[in-house]
């Protein structure tokens, strides 16, 4: 989740709509977005949820072929998991670190060009429709950049996944964290309810 100014809101509009793709739009309830606006572009091809949407279900869809996101560390790898490529637009603090994680070193985003930490005490540029729409259709090319980046956040999909089922890493290591408390728990001579 993040504020955008009304420029701002209004330029990602434009950007949405000028990159050609069907999408999913997720705004905070009362946002000035024009989600009544007969013109604005979920009239065409474009869905917008104010409010609350289930991100890990919309991501897991099969017609969702990219996310645009912040790079908070929850939003990254539950589009990592999913297998889905990102198109990166940081905001604050690690959101930057993790942008160049999926930009440059696992390959499965584009960026927007944010190079601004935001505040609500400092102005920033505007980042324009049209870079932002030139990410996207990068991201969902079906040819080059679009389709490397699929095929790779693929399989780094099925590795997450993989991780955590029975017998992967992660799985095996939070079983393993969960024996040594429990073992622990019994050196100190605990109960059930936590009482020596």
């Amino acid at each position: 989740m993040t504020n955008f100014s009304p420029e701002q809101m209004r330029e990602l509009a434009r950007g949405l709509d000028l990159s050609g793709k069907n999408f999913v739009w997720v705004i905070a309830k009362g946002s000035t977005a024009a989600s009544s606006d007969p013109s604005t572009p979920e009239a065409n091809r474009g869905y917008i949820i104010q409010g609350w949407a289930p991100q890990v279900l919309i991501l897991n869809h099969p017609a969702i072929g990219g996310f645009v996101t912040h790079c908070g560390w929850n939003s990254t790898l539950e589009a990592v998991s999913a297998g889905v490529p990102m198109v990166t637009w940081p905001r604050y603090a690690d959101q930057f670190y993790n942008e160049k994680l999926v930009v440059e070193v696992l390959g499965v985003g584009v960026g927007v060009g944010a190079e601004d930490y935001a505040s609500c005490l400092e102005t920033h540029r505007v980042i324009a429709g049209e870079a932002i729409a030139e990410s996207i259709r990068r991201v969902m090319g079906e040819e080059g950049d679009g389709m490397a980046m699929r095929k790779k956040a693929k399989e780094l999909g099925l590795m997450a996944r993989g991780a955590v089922e029975k017998g992967g890493s992660s799985y095996d290591d939070v079983e393993q964290l969960m024996e040594e408390l429990i073992a622990r728990r019994s050196s100190v001579g605990c109960t059930a309810d936590g009482q020596r």
